[in-house]
């Protein structure tokens, strides 16, 4: 068992970051950020060309990784491969040692640096999280037997502050009766919008990481609230940032990741921390945390 599900299963307040691979072959700033944080999480959730952006694989950044001694959650989207692909992913990873996968519908390509790419989404999130679930059991998509099985313990991810809140609680319904063990969340800042949302889906007993996203100015959280659906920065939040020099804002990133992350001690199994190159200070923020 990972040391990822080992904390989830003692009921620890589990904290995971994120890692986004490089667009390249140089890995020697990804594992410069590693070094920093692999000590102080449960595990790293290895980003799968997030925002449709070309880069080193995540499953490729996993092995990386875990081969400088760190725990890993495999990011796995639906949008680049089909149900063969992926199918042949997950089982690759478990001969690999990677049991800990998030299972991601995934960002449309025109999104991304290769607006032409053919998108694939042969499977939504629901349907691979079942897929997990058949592989689990021994067979694969088309009712063929495996000659031995996986095990995979799948993850999703939820919205929690999406308004309206109800077609996010449908899904999570659906995706939790997919097989989801865990959930992560998109960025919250509304600890008031969080705890509504915990309080319906904590009764489906599946342990839920809050989503942290370190907040680097005032115009970034403009740019959440306009562009990014289920984000919302409260004004005050937006307030406390524009009242800091420029030099002063990663202080002040810290000090309300910290309290967001304090105020989530009792409305959550953990919290997934999304630095967004700032992982240098995800030690700092943590301490303030008291964690």
């Amino acid at each position: 068992m990972s040391k990822f599900r080992d904390s989830l299963s003692a009921n620890k307040f589990t904290v995971t970051a994120e890692i986004g691979p490089p667009k390249g072959t140089d890995i020697k700033e990804m594992l410069e950020k590693f070094e920093i944080i692999k000590n102080k999480v449960a595990a790293l959730n290895v980003t799968d060309n997030q925002s449709s952006v070309m880069r080193l694989s995540s499953l490729g950044t996993c092995i990386i990784i875990r081969q400088h001694g760190g725990e890993t959650i495999f990011q796995m989207t639906c949008r680049d491969r089909n149900r063969i692909a992926l199918q042949a992913d997950l089982l690759a990873a478990h001969c690999l040692g990677i049991r800990d996968v998030l299972i991601l519908t995934g960002d449309h390509v025109a999104l991304g640096d290769h607006p032409d790419a053919k998108p694939v989404f042969d499977l939504d999130s629901v349907q691979l999280l079942q897929t997990v679930a058949s592989l689990n059991a021994g067979k694969d998509l088309a009712g063929n037997t495996l000659n031995a099985p996986t095990d995979i313990f799948p993850g999703a991810a939820v919205t929690p502050e999406a308004d309206p809140i109800e077609p996010q609680m449908i899904k999570f319904e659906k995706k939790v009766e997919a097989g989801a063990k865990f959930f992560q969340t998109q960025a919250i800042y509304d600890i008031g919008k969080f705890e509504a949302f915990y309080k319906r889906a904590s009764s489906f007993n599946v342990p839920i990481l809050a989503g942290i996203v370190l907040l680097k100015s005032p115009s970034m959280a403009a740019h959440l609230n306009k562009n990014v659906p289920g984000i919302s920065v409260p004004d005050e939040i937006i307030h406390e940032m524009d009242s800091v020099e420029k030099q002063d804002r990663p202080q002040k990133s810290i000090e309300i990741a910290a309290r967001i992350i304090h105020q989530c001690k009792n409305v959550s199994e953990g919290v997934h921390i999304m630095a967004l190159g700032w992982e240098k200070y995800i030690p700092a923020i943590l301490d303030q945390a008291e964690l």
